[in-house]
């Protein structure tokens, strides 16, 4: 296993490019950051290289939602910059997402669909785009994941937001790249049942995001059995990524000593 740290989550009295350092003296390298288009790419990657760090996984706020027809030619266009800018930049891995949404004073608001389709519709249209996406993404070395997102966090319906859905969806694709990964904070937040899940829907698993429920801080601060998780993960022989996506609740150093006291990177 490996661990992958978010920009975006930890040392957040600074700005961006300067919780690289940080991170690296923690012995973390793979840096994860929200919003390519918005976040200073260009000092990231160079930053990151000074450091002997990589920008691991990003996704583009703006890409539109493969839900909606009338989002067609917007999600089309965006991810083609989406994967050109991973090329450029070499980052790996590139997150999907059923919908867009965005910020409305400081709630998460699900952008408004563009005509009133009905979930079916909507899911058909998720299928057929992807199917488009996916020919693009052929063309490159970016792995695409499926991330579900709980219902609660937002203001609005996601489509995808249970992971019996987001294993469909890969499912259906049946291409190696595109994969699913599993969210705990998501998860226990919007459907539970998070050792079945992780058994049922393992073969299509390529990364394991941790946040404890209900405060989205480190293992231990909340109610996820992690101790029951990472047997589970070590039952099943899993050897990806463990991302480090909750914020501390006391101090960075603290956080990251008691997520390796449950997932040590060491056999």
């Amino acid at each position: 296993m490996n661990y992958t740290g978010y920009l975006d989550f930890w040392f957040t009295d600074r700005p961006l490019v300067e919780r690289v350092a940080p991170f690296v003296a923690l012995g973390i390298r793979h840096l994860n950051v929200f919003f390519w288009r918005q976040a200073p790419l260009a000092e990231l990657a160079a930053e990151c290289a000074r450091h002997g760090a990589q920008l691991y996984s990003t996704f583009d706020g703006d890409m539109g939602s493969l839900a909606d027809p009338g989002d067609n030619e917007l999600t089309y266009r965006t991810w083609q910059e989406s994967l050109e800018t991973a090329v450029r930049y070499h980052i790996p891995v590139l997150y999907i997402f059923s919908n867009s949404s965005e910020m409305v004073g400081d709630t998460l608001h699900v952008r408004r669909l563009s005509n009133n389709y009905t979930e079916g519709e909507q899911y058909a249209n998720l299928l057929d785009q992807t199917e488009r996406i996916l020919k693009l993404v052929e063309q490159t070395d970016v792995e695409v994941r499926v991330e579900y997102l709980n219902r609660f966090d937002f203001i609005g319906k996601i489509l995808v937001d249970n992971p019996c859905l987001a294993a469909d969806w890969v499912r259906r694709m049946d291409h190696p790249q595109f994969r699913l990964t599993f969210d705990t904070y998501h998860q226990q937040r919007g459907s539970g049942e998070l050792l079945w899940s992780l058994e049922n829907y393992f073969k299509w698993i390529t990364a394991v995001h941790i946040g404890d429920v209900p405060t989205r801080q480190e293992p231990g601060t909340g109610e996820i059995n992690f101790a029951n998780i990472r047997a589970k993960l070590h039952q099943l022989g899993f050897d990806g990524e463990i991302g480090l996506e909750f914020h501390p609740s006391t101090t960075e150093a603290e956080a990251l000593a008691r997520t390796q006291a449950v997932f040590p990177l060491a056999q």
